[in-house]
């Protein structure tokens, strides 16, 4: 069970929203998304409950969530902030390096951002992220400011359904057109 300040469990119940829209996603033949769990070790095991109580990452992970939708390769990471910008921080080195060669197989990587404070949810594109990555690399700003977040890829929550498809869509089309010129 989750614990308020479980720094672990973070973005716990953002996740649950992603993977209960994943499977109506699947149900309805749209798309196929799997959660990618991160491989760890136990090291400390409370007999009587059968929970891990303390483990070790065993390598690091990619992404959480790889897929198709229509034909179309997607890897993507959730990320939940409670402040007005996306700290650079919550986002690692290797899934940067993961994300760059997944687009340079022809794949979308993107970051799904859930603002906590506001209740909004963005679709933040990896040529974007890749661009403050790179500049906060050379010193510059440390996290993605709320504003810089376009409002087209904002995501409509619909009760439990997170409709992140759409923005997808719209995404892609923009990389397509991108690739075409």
């Amino acid at each position: 069970m989750a614990h308020w300040n479980s720094r672990g469990l973070r973005g716990s119940t953002f996740e649950e929203v992603i993977n209960f829209t994943n499977e109506r996603y699947r149900q309805s033949r749209l798309a196929l998304f799997q959660k990618i769990p991160t491989p760890i070790t136990p090291v400390k095991m409370d007999p009587e409950s059968k929970t891990i109580t303390l483990a070790y990452f065993e390598k690091q992970s990619t992404v959480d969530y790889i897929g198709v939708a229509q034909g179309v390769p997607i890897a993507f990471d959730a990320k939940e902030t409670a402040g007005k910008s996306l700290p650079l921080q919550n986002i690692h080195e290797h899934q940067m390096e993961f994300m760059e060669e997944f687009c340079g197989q022809r794949g979308l990587a993107f970051l799904l951002v859930h603002f906590s404070a506001v209740d909004e949810y963005y679709l933040l594109p990896f040529e974007i992220l890749k661009k403050y990555w790179e500049n906060a690399a050379k010193g510059g700003r440390k996290s993605i400011p709320y504003d810089a977040f376009d409002k087209k890829y904002s995501i409509r929550q619909n009760g439990s359904l997170l409709h992140y498809l759409e923005a997808v869509s719209l995404y892609l089309e923009e990389t397509e057109k991108q690739g075409s010129e």
